[in-house]
């Protein structure tokens, strides 16, 4: 019996995953006493601690008494789908994490509904025992319902529940008795998950993840399914379409703590890393060289949305980024595309712009924070859904949409999704709260998240998961109001953004550089205006009194990335450099706006 289990990590943004990550590593005493261990270990990259998701899912190991577990931690947003099914491929069990107070999330339940069907063993946690008005009991029978509901089968539904506290540190089978370490959960996954079975035979591995090293090239991560791989073996390399590539490993890695170390075999049921397969995608099979058989190829998820990426043209182009030329920006992309599997870049007509396609606007919002993070200066257009045609007629994607939000709100919330051809399906109390359950295409959820936010005072918590494409819905009315927009180029002054203020909201501050065509604001109408907020106060010997009133100014709107990707038209970019972010139009002069047909 080999002594090895391998466990995927599933929890919902924020329900403490990776903290419980860190306290297994600690307590099976990864780190020398010495060593400098941090929190949030595995998020190593700057976007993932900030906003405290994780973007890519990765892999650790523990040695605990004598028995080898394989951490394999999951993103929890439903943007990153595409990594979670794959890696779900490499475990036997899953922890299924839970916050006691808010129970099993929407996306929680996208990712388990995938570990169920693929027959793996679950143990269910419930954290943040130590939270005031946490309700573990009633999330324990939430679980049990959402998975009766998934068609889990009877074993699976007799899953073992284990309660504690990962930021304290503790672990217990009761969580009103607590514990000093989280033994208790580690025992757990030793006693109910199965171990990793050996297969004898000829060598079938699968690729499920990969990563990327600027010495060796790309390196082909994932679990040997039937008998061993060697180092220098040659092997056959089988494509998703069958094709079969000769090929050979020149490294192979084990997991080991957070690192890896380099062995000379691995057997059945072990995930390794393999060093010298050229050219391989996600979903193909490493197999014997003689007799080579293919694994089931595993299906990815299509990108539901794409976006313009195009060089800075802006009058400030190259002030503040390194990378500027239209070849880094594509060499940029293109290696992105190497480990980001459900990202597809394509060209354009033009020479300097390309049509990058992703699955949600955090997917592509987080590559495009990671490039302006590296010293890179680009616009980035509209986000738009990708439509099919299916049996001749127009099919777009759609989306589950699910919201929470107090009572006396709910009202407006619904009014807002159906005005963007959102159906309602569920309406039921959730201790305070409303939960409200939609269908709704993936165009109404763009630039929806703001409206509902400023409906509902900043109360209101938003999933939404991808469900299907189905027949167009018709067309959905965008923004509103129209934007005020820059006739001059220079330093913004008080005088003038106060004398403007009745137009509409500002997004600049006084003492700022501007340039002919940004976008300065939101008008109250529904037509654009051009203004201009350069101009200083006129200047006189004269001081009458009561003449100079104080400039009361109302604080600009900041907005996120992903918020000026939602609030953004057609004829609208946002140009995205390391040191700022500004909303223009695609055609700076109001000469060219008015030859071209944009409203104005």
């Amino acid at each position: 019996m080999q002594k090895i289990r391998n466990i995927a990590i599933i929890a919902h943004v924020d329900h403490g995953k990776t903290t419980l990550v860190d306290k297994i590593l600690h307590s099976c005493s990864v780190f020398r006493d010495n060593e400098q261990k941090g929190e949030l270990i595995l998020d190593n990259n700057d976007l993932e601690r900030e906003r405290g998701i994780t973007i890519v899912s990765k892999n650790v190991s523990v040695q605990y008494k004598d028995v080898k577990i394989n951490i394999i931690d999951t993103p929890g947003h439903a943007d990153f789908g595409g990594e979670v099914e794959r890696v779900l491929k490499m475990a036997d069990g899953v922890l299924l994490l839970c916050d006691a107070f808010e129970g099993a999330m929407p996306q929680t339940r996208f990712v388990t509904q995938k570990a169920l069907s693929l027959g793996l063993k679950p143990i269910v946690v419930v954290n943040k025992v130590d939270k005031e008005n946490c309700r573990p009991e009633e999330v324990y029978e939430q679980i049990f319902e959402l998975f009766f509901n998934l068609e889990a089968t009877e074993e699976q539904l007799d899953f073992p529940v284990i309660y504690g506290s990962s930021k304290q540190g503790w672990m217990s089978t009761d969580y009103k008795k607590p514990t000093t370490d989280i033994f208790a959960l580690l025992d757990a996954v030793v006693e109910n998950i199965p171990a990793a079975p050996i297969n004898e035979g000829n060598l079938q591995m699968q690729i499920t993840s990969l990563d990327y090293s600027s010495f060796v090239g790309r390196i082909a991560i994932g679990r040997v399914h039937r008998g061993t791989i060697k180092e220098n073996q040659p092997v056959t390399l089988i494509k998703r379409d069958g094709k079969l590539v000769k090929s050979r490993v020149k490294e192979l890695y084990t997991f080991e703590g957070l690192g890896k170390v380099r062995t000379k075999e691995v057997s059945s049921g072990d995930i390794c890393a393999v060093v010298g397969i050229d050219g391989f995608d996600i979903g193909d099979t490493i197999a014997d060289f003689e007799n080579p058989e293919q694994l089931p190829v595993i299906s990815i998820d299509e990108p539901t949305m794409n976006m313009l990426f195009t060089i800075n043209n802006s009058p400030f182009f190259g002030k503040e980024g390194k990378l500027v030329t239209s070849q880094r920006i594509k060499d940029r992309l293109m290696k992105e595309m190497e480990k980001n599997l459900a990202l597809k870049v394509v060209e354009t007509q033009g020479a300097d712009s390309w049509l990058v396609y992703g699955r949600g606007i955090l997917h592509l919002s987080v590559l495009i924070e990671t490039m302006r993070r590296e010293g890179y200066e680009l616009q980035v257009g509209q986000p738009q859904v990708i439509i099919k045609e299916i049996d001749g007629k127009k099919h777009e994607p759609v989306e589950t949409l699910i919201v929470d939000v107090p009572g006396d709100v709910a009202g407006k919330v619904i009014e807002l999704v159906t005005q963007r051809k959102g159906e309602l399906l569920i309406m039921e109390p959730k201790g305070d709260l409303q939960h409200l359950e939609f269908e709704i295409p993936s165009r109404g959820i763009i630039g929806l998240r703001n409206n509902v936010l400023t409906a509902t005072a900043g109360e209101a918590i938003m999933a939404h998961r991808f469900k299907a494409y189905e027949p167009w819905k018709g067309t959905i009315p965008g923004r509103l109001n129209g934007v005020l927009i820059s006739m001059d180029k220079g330093m913004t002054t008080a005088y003038s953004i106060d004398k403007l203020q009745d137009r509409g909201r500002f997004f600049v501050d006084p003492g700022v550089e501007i340039y002919e065509g940004q976008i300065l604001g939101e008008h109250i109408r529904d037509n654009d205006l051009v203004i201009n907020i350069v101009k200083g106060k006129a200047l006189t010997n004269m001081r009458a009194s009561g003449t100079d009133d104080n400039t009361r100014i109302a604080p600009a709107i900041k907005f996120s990335l992903e918020e000026a990707m939602e609030y953004i038209q057609a004829d609208e970019y946002i140009e995205v450099t390391p040191a700022s972010m500004r909303l223009r139009k695609i055609f700076l002069t109001e000469q060219l706006r008015k030859a071209n047909g944009s409203k104005n």
